[in-house]
């Protein structure tokens, strides 16, 4: 008989209606133990569309349900408080990005997951998008040369780099490796709410990168270019992927996933995430993105930040 995986939810936000809720959903080895938010109302408003057991009050009374792992969608703010918590307890933990506000913070919930043996998994996504799993894959165990990695969106939001593009340095440490070398520029009135940080990053394999992360774009653009080895590629996330080389220029499209009806869950990666975090409890594997990996892209962040004048996360 399947096992049955008893999740607990903290937060049921946008980030949980748009992507995590659905999908925990629709799989028939999860059961929604419990969940709790800020306000129950949201959590007891939530069931009335998801099969959530138990709308509880706090971390006590979800830890009472007997859980074998939770999905933290809670603000970053209070990401670390609640990872250590559940770890301590003997619970697998998948959690929104970033880890949290501080490097301590982070560097104490990858503790905390080492101490205790729990697996904890950090939701970035974009590893597992497909048109970001292809790119990879053209470029096997090399890295590409050079690489534009742009992540631009309206309007600004606290800790806005942070926050939004994170992703991308994930991702350029996905395919180069450890940096060695970082500068950086920020424009900004209030260095919380920063309009654009850019940033110059060089590798440990050689590979060199441009970040360039706006706030005041006309649209939601992401872009990652990348050309070496005699060839070019050009992610459009998340819907296509173009290789040029000497003799041709490809183009693929996300559209014909899943016949032409691939949600955006499955074409940003959201939904592969699950499904690694569940192989990775029924096999004992650790995740790609375990808590000590995501540890270094929250320094390659802090050391971003502080290059362009931001406040870093000490």
């Amino acid at each position: 008989m399947e096992k049955k995986y008893r999740a607990g939810l903290i937060g049921v936000g946008s980030i949980a209606h748009i992507a995590h809720l659905p999908i925990l959903a629709a799989r028939n080895d999860v059961e929604m133990a419990g969940a709790f938010a800020e306000h129950i109302g949201s959590v007891q408003l939530t069931q009335k569309s998801y099969a959530i057991q138990h709308a509880v009050h706090n971390m006590d009374e979800l830890l009472s349900l007997g859980l074998d792992c939770a999905f933290v969608l809670s603000p970053k703010t209070v990401h670390a408080e609640q990872v250590i918590r559940l770890l301590e307890a003997g619970v697998d933990v998948f959690c929104e990005k970033p880890m949290g506000m501080t490097l301590k913070e982070a560097y104490d919930m990858a503790d905390a997951s080492a101490r205790t043996s729990r697996k904890l998994m950090i939701a970035f996504n974009r590893r597992y998008a497909p048109v970001y799993r292809k790119a990879k894959e053209i470029y096997g165990q090399i890295s590409p040369d050079v690489l534009i990695a742009q992540k631009n969106r309206p309007a600004s939001e606290y800790r806005a780099t942070l926050e939004n593009a994170i992703h991308m340095v994930d991702i350029l440490r996905y395919f180069c490796g450890e940096c060695i070398k970082v500068g950086a520029c920020s424009k900004f009135t209030d260095p919380l709410y920063e309009t654009l940080t850019t940033a110059q990053l060089q590798f440990e394999n050689g590979s060199v990168a441009m970040l360039v992360a706006n706030r005041a774009s006309g649209q939601w653009v992401e872009t990652l270019e990348m050309h070496g080895h005699n060839k070019s590629v050009l992610v459009n996330c998340p819907d296509s992927i173009t290789v040029t080389d000497a003799e041709q220029s490809h183009t693929t499209s996300m559209t014909p996933l899943a016949y032409g009806w691939a949600k955006v869950i499955d074409k940003m990666g959201f939904t592969q995430e699950v499904d690694h975090f569940f192989d990775c409890l029924a096999h004992d594997k650790e995740p790609l993105t375990n808590g000590a990996d995501a540890y270094k892209t929250q320094e390659l962040m802090h050391r971003i930040l502080t290059a362009a004048g931001l406040p870093g996360l000490e």
